[in-house]
């Protein structure tokens, strides 16, 4: 089975760029009012771009123009390791993926596993104290050294001596968080030879829906919320717990259906978060127990018996197993 986490606000109390931002002295107030202002800007200009990713752009013209002069992958890793999780993690991810081992399921070569699907930065997740404990990362990319015209035809290719991030190579958004989870699902991750839009029958998917659990902090998640929970998998929402606005806008997604229940993002193993995941990795575990022992039970036949002398033959359908025997 799979724990699906966003990542901002979700396992961190803020937004993952601070660091990058301090690191470099620039003002992160004033580059997200400059984000925000961008697609109204654009679309007077008669452009439509993407709200939820125009930032990436935002952060190319910062490296192009200067501030963010030498910005590198190896240096948005790096500054990965600065950021500060959330109470209880990265320990309780550990904590999750221990239930498979408890009396109850370790006869079973069950496990959990954790995966991170963020409009964010992937560098910074992989270079974050979190990364080890989980599966798989899917977020945004940045590429260094582009590939020139007719490099296919070049025997050499340039490389810079001072690399630094020029284009986008991954852009995640919170509709496109969907494909993500069906990449999980299919096992795309884990078998290249499988594409995420390649027909397969549901048994025959790696983590069905139904043994996924997906988490995130809030109304930007909505696509994600419903497909996963549509297809019979647990959503929950959480929030900051200082935050009364961010509260009552998981409320209303319970509310509304769209998530199974609400949480503070706090993982110390008391918090009622911690109570919730943990009663729902166990639920699943337990029902996968259950469709293992009835698919066995519907493959497999009687074995045959010696039938008592003076028998000659014996149907089923009109002789029960119990009557025949005495």
């Amino acid at each position: 089975m799979a724990c699906v986490w966003d990542f901002d606000k979700t396992l961190i109390p803020g937004y993952m760029q601070t660091p990058l931002f301090k690191h470099f002295g620039i003002n992160e107030a004033v580059f997200w009012e400059e984000v925000n202002e961008l697609p109204k800007i654009y679309k007077d200009r008669g452009l439509p771009v993407s709200a939820e990713t125009i930032y990436l752009n935002h952060l190319l013209s910062y490296v192009k123009n200067g501030p963010l002069r030498g910005l590198t992958n190896q240096k948005l890793k790096e500054l990965g390791g600065e950021l500060e999780f959330c109470n209880g993690l990265p320990e309780f991810f550990s904590e999750l993926s221990d239930i498979p081992k408890e009396e109850e399921f370790k006869s079973n070569d069950f496990k959990v596993e954790h995966y991170i699907i963020s409009t964010g930065l992937a560098q910074m997740i992989r270079g974050s104290k979190i990364y080890p404990y989980i599966e798989d990362v899917f977020a945004c990319e940045f590429i260094e050294s582009p590939l020139p015209p007719n490099f296919l035809s070049q025997k050499e290719l340039f490389l810079p001596i001072e690399p630094e991030i020029s284009q986008v190579g991954m852009t995640v958004d919170n509709t496109i968080k969907t494909r993500f989870i069906f990449e999980i699902n299919k096992g795309c991750n884990k078998n290249p030879s499988i594409e995420v839009n390649s027909g397969m029958e549901h048994e025959d998917r790696r983590i069905p829906i139904d043994q996924i659990i997906y988490v995130a902090d809030g109304p930007s998640d909505v696509p994600v919320f419903a497909v996963v929970k549509q297809m019979g998998g647990k959503t929950y929402a959480v929030y900051d717990p200082s935050n009364e606005t961010e509260f009552a806008q998981t409320c209303e997604l319970v509310e509304s259906s769209r998530v199974h229940n609400n949480g503070p993002a706090d993982y110390s193993s008391e918090s009622t978060t911690c109570v919730w995941m943990r009663q729902k990795v166990r639920e699943i575990l337990r029902e996968m127990v259950k469709k293992r022992t009835d698919r066995l039970e519907t493959r497999t036949t009687s074995a045959p018996r010696h039938l008592p002398p003076g028998i000659t033959s014996w149907n089923t359908s009109d002789l029960k197993q119990e009557t025949f025997w005495k």
